[in-house]
């Protein structure tokens, strides 16, 4: 994906989880507007390592959301594009993430 596809997705990844937390746990929200709305953007391997990312990520107890593509322009229908992870505390964010390149 070029420059602006990855912007795109990852803009698509924290409205996505933004608006599911504002259904499902608008303290955890809250607390992360207060605290500045991090978003850190790291970049893994495949598909692969984005689900086994998403499978830790559920077991830390972390919200995620996954953007799944229109396919419209540059990549197919469908695929899996971006995982969001958190907000939550930065230890458990790191358990997860920690070792990932940043984008």
């Amino acid at each position: 994906m070029g420059a602006g596809k990855i912007a795109s997705q990852c803009a698509h990844a924290a409205t996505g989880l933004y608006a599911e937390l504002l259904q499902r746990n608008r303290s955890l929200l809250r607390q992360w507007e207060q605290y500045g709305q991090a978003k850190i953007v790291v970049s893994c391997k495949n598909q692969q390592e984005m689900n086994k990312l998403k499978e830790m990520a559920d077991r830390c107890g972390l919200p995620t959301h996954v953007v799944s593509d229109a396919g419209r322009t540059q990549v197919r229908s469908g695929s899996r594009t971006v995982l969001a992870i958190g907000p939550g505390r930065k230890a458990d964010v790191d358990s997860v993430t920690g070792k990932l390149r940043l984008l």
